[in-house]
């Protein structure tokens, strides 16, 4: 079992910009932050339901793969889940429509719970207003022995880090800037003392960057 974090960032260390709106809640750049991987064979699979076989395959969707691969509970912060867009509506069922892709127990820090929801495919959200530590042995009990990914957003992907309770970190770098937002890398300086950190360059000039314990 391995405490796994994957996040997508600018050539500037940005994981999210400022400009988020109702109509874009993940701002203007998203797009651009993501389209290397939303373009990969596994992403359209497994999050668009698409059986076409179409999408990129290399270097990136090796990367896809992995992410999904042997996870068995996710934590994630309220605006991953876009409680920040819909405080006080107690129908918002998140992003994904009625199959979320995640397929298993996710714990959504939140500082107003909210009863469990289970959807479809084997995902159950969990609204916990408790520690990141909390969260994370209620995650691994979920688990079953696979692994537990921090699913961001990036605050939460950064308070993780900064407590030293990940074991493997992937970051995805788009070639692109972005100027502004939340940084990964704020007050985490010499984050890479105690890693294993390898690169490598996908065919769409994505870097992948690993952290292993």
């Amino acid at each position: 079992m391995a405490v796994r974090l994957d996040l997508m960032i600018s050539l500037d260390g940005y994981a999210t910009t400022t400009d988020q709106t109702p109509e874009k809640p993940f701002g203007e750049d998203w797009p651009r932050l993501t389209s290397a991987y939303v373009a990969t064979k596994t992403f359209r699979e497994h999050v668009l339901k698409d059986t076409s076989g179409e999408g990129t395959t290399g270097i990136d969707d090796d990367f896809a793969k992995a992410y999904f691969a042997n996870v068995g509970a996710e934590i994630m912060g309220a605006g991953k889940f876009g409680l920040h867009d819909h405080p006080n509506d107690p129908d918002w069922r998140g992003w994904w429509g009625d199959e979320p892709p995640f397929q298993c127990p996710v714990f959504v820090l939140t500082h107003k719970e909210r009863p469990d929801l289970e959807m479809a495919s084997g995902t159950t959200f969990h609204f916990r207003n408790i520690s990141i530590e909390d969260a994370l042995d209620q995650a691994m009990a979920a688990a079953n022995g696979k692994d537990v990914r921090v699913g961001g957003g990036p605050s939460l992907a950064r308070a993780y880090l900064k407590a030293g309770l990940v074991d493997q970190l992937h970051v995805f770098v788009a070639p692109i800037l972005l100027g502004r937002g939340i940084c990964l890398w704020d007050d985490l300086r010499g984050l890479e003392a105690g890693y294993t950190v390898k690169s490598e360059t996908a065919e769409s000039g994505t870097i992948h960057i690993t952290f292993q314990r």
